[in-house]
């Protein structure tokens, strides 16, 4: 593992001065944080602040010009965008990227496939466990499913990847109540393991209360850092 993180404990992702620059627009500005396992991070900013690109670049989706991105001491530059899930990482977009025409078991299965280290039914019944409303409507296509739905799929999803991290990006946008409350008692549920959970969030309406740490993003840069209240 790397370097400590801000509560002393040694660093499972450690992300370090990132720079990210799209379509000649500077994203991210020296960023920096770090997560310890097990620990629940949230890292806070309003639209455009660089959340997304944030979780994207730690993903390999962006291209980095500068800074460093290490997971368990190991840089992930040199890593593909298909080489996070054997490595225990799961990422839930803002925009959920269900493949439409696949149904819900098959869109939670895509990043196992890509890995040799994931057992298929075994993640599928830990996912299914923790939502069973999702098991229900396993052999339904991801285009006949509400955004809400789509959602807590796309969840379940990072869940069967993500055996070591989780990466959420705006998970309760643009939900329902109901179910964004469904939502927070699932990623509840997590703490206490050993699973690290980072959470992007432009408000702390359903998730104040889950963080360890809460980092906040301005303009692409560290703005404010502390505990969670």
């Amino acid at each position: 593992m790397t370097g400590p993180t801000a509560a002393g404990l040694p660093a499972l992702l450690s992300v370090e001065n990132l720079s990210v620059t799209i379509q000649s627009m500077q994203a991210l500005r020296g960023f920096s944080f770090a997560v310890a396992r097990g620990r629940m991070i949230g890292i806070i900013g309003r639209n455009g602040a660089g959340k997304t690109t944030l979780m994207r670049s730690i993903m390999g989706h962006t291209t980095i010009a500068g800074g460093r991105i290490r997971f368990d001491g190991d840089d992930l530059a040199g890593r593909p965008p298909h080489g996070r899930a054997p490595l225990g990482i799961g990422y839930m977009p803002e925009d959920r990227q269900l493949v439409p025409e696949l149904t819900v078991e098959e869109n939670i299965l895509l990043p196992v496939w890509v890995s040799k280290t994931l057992n298929g039914p075994d993640r599928l019944g830990f996912v299914y466990d923790m939502m069973p409303e999702v098991a229900a409507m396993r052999d339904r296509k991801a285009l006949l499913l509400s955004g809400g739905q789509q959602k807590l799929v796309a969840l379940c999803r990072a869940l069967a990847a993500g055996t070591r991290l989780l990466l959420l990006d705006e998970p309760f946008e643009g939900v329902a109540p109901a179910l964004s409350q469904r939502l927070a008692e699932v990623i509840s549920g997590l703490k206490g393991t050993d699973l690290s959970v980072v959470i992007a969030q432009s408000d702390l309406n359903h998730s104040r209360t889950l963080f360890d740490e809460e980092h906040v993003i301005e303009r692409g840069a560290n703005a404010v850092h502390g505990a969670a209240a």
